[in-house]
């Protein structure tokens, strides 16, 4: 049997030679107090939705030395949280949970939340302002005389839409004015099915809020085959302002707030965070309605 040598420097590169290896960049990172990488955890990269929030997160990220790693629905983004292979994260996806992110957040690890409320050290919830677009909603449709109205929520797991939906009811209690509440998912489909159950119902509303643009599209859609108009039959609103909203016809009323706004100022706490251990600065994105052809009806008071 033969002598065991020990490697030398020499004989290690030699031996890397002859394997074809090439040493892991991740694992020389570990070395170092910092990655200089962002995880972004989003549920999808399609849509101008998401798209413009990462442009918001990317503009911001050029001006410094960090880096991106978007992790769209995937089984890998798990790991990458919690062996924490990035210095801090910005979540938008639902299906990671908030219990993970609240024991995951800490000093050296910060995290911005786009799409619930935690309350968390090292936990920044950056959320829409969706009362107020919810109220203002509201408003408008109250305000041109509407006194039947409906609600189409989405998804019951949804932050954004708890929000909206208790707001809208909030408002029209005030009054008070009864809203009939049918059930969808944030789904074109789920709009247009929603629509579908309330004509079959006979009581068909002067008005309705669906609490994203995708639903209110699905409901004019059912609308036009049932041979109704907007706003003429029934004033139609959504929520998001996504890009399509404009270009209907009829045009979409809808509540919207700067994507990329929402993105860069995420991008921005974290980052000076990170930096200067700045303390993070509760804040909501303005929202605003943007009143469309498909609820301004020109003959009823605005």
């Amino acid at each position: 049997m033969g002598t065991l040598r020990p490697y030398t420097r020499l004989g290690l590169g030699a031996a890397a030679e002859t394997l074809n290896y090439h040493p892991n960049a991740f694992a020389r990172n570990l070395k170092k107090p910092k990655t200089q990488t962002i995880g972004v955890f989003i549920s999808r990269f399609g849509g101008s939705f998401y798209e413009d929030i990462l442009e918001g997160i990317h503009a911001v990220a050029l001006q410094t030395s960090y880096e991106l790693l978007v992790c769209p629905d995937s089984r890998g983004k798990r790991k990458i949280l919690t062996h924490r292979q990035v210095d801090g994260a910005i979540v938008f996806d639902s299906k990671v949970e908030t219990g993970v992110l609240s024991r995951l957040a800490s000093k050296s690890f910060p995290i911005v939340v786009l799409d619930r409320d935690i309350q968390a050290d090292y936990v920044l919830p950056l959320l829409l302002d969706n009362t107020h677009g919810a109220t203002q909603v509201f408003d408008h449709l109250y305000g041109q005389g509407a006194r039947r109205i409906d609600f189409v929520s989405g998804a019951l797991d949804s932050f954004d839409n708890l929000e909206r939906r208790r707001a809208f009811l909030q408002a029209a209690e005030q009054v008070p004015v009864p809203v009939t509440c049918y059930q969808g998912n944030f789904t074109e489909q789920s709009g247009y099915e929603a629509a579908q159950a309330t004509f079959a119902s006979g009581d068909l509303p002067e008005a309705v809020f669906c609490a994203n643009d995708q639903m209110a599209i699905g409901y004019l859609r059912a609308m036009r085959a049932a041979g109704l108009r907007a706003p003429a039959d029934i004033a139609v609103v959504g929520f998001d302002d996504i890009q399509i909203a404009r270009f209907m016809q009829p045009s979409l009323s809808t509540v919207g707030a700067s994507r990329q706004a929402w993105g860069a100022a995420a991008a921005k706490q974290l980052i000076e965070f990170l930096e200067h251990a700045q303390a993070f600065v509760p804040v909501r994105i303005a929202t605003q309605l943007i009143q469309r052809d498909s609820s301004r009806r020109v003959d009823r008071p605005a």
